[in-house]
């Protein structure tokens, strides 16, 4: 199924997903109100200064991707003491954790700073 924006990838994710996804995108947006909301590979994507990230959604956790270039080793283990799992560039929340709000707009205020300083 192709998505034609956030609101209908949502929707027809699992349920279970639903407020997981709806509180990334709100903490995407409320981090970097200037980004462009798109869907590329058939996925959410927020574009700004260069960069981007995402997210998306899967059987049993939806996937915050950030990228390598801020997920360091130090966020990692702090996450997973968290109960967190990550990617090289994603952090896995299951559907029955909490998002890590602060955390991510932490990641999401480095981005920022990162890009800016590429740019």
């Amino acid at each position: 199924m192709k998505y034609k924006d956030v609101d209908s990838y949502i929707l027809s994710s699992v349920p279970a997903a639903h407020p997981l996804l709806r509180k990334l995108r709100q903490i995407i947006l409320k981090t970097i109100p200037d980004a462009d909301e798109s869907i590329s590979y058939n996925v959410p994507f927020y574009k700004f200064d260069g960069v981007h990230v995402g997210f998306a959604a899967f059987k049993n956790h939806v996937t915050f991707g950030i990228g390598a270039d801020v997920l360091s080793d130090e966020h990692k283990e702090q996450l997973e003491k968290n109960g967190y799992h990550t990617g090289k560039e994603t952090v896995q929340i299951k559907y029955d954790q909490e998002v890590p709000t602060e955390y991510l707009r932490l990641l999401l205020e480095e981005k920022i700073s990162k890009a800016k300083d590429i740019g």
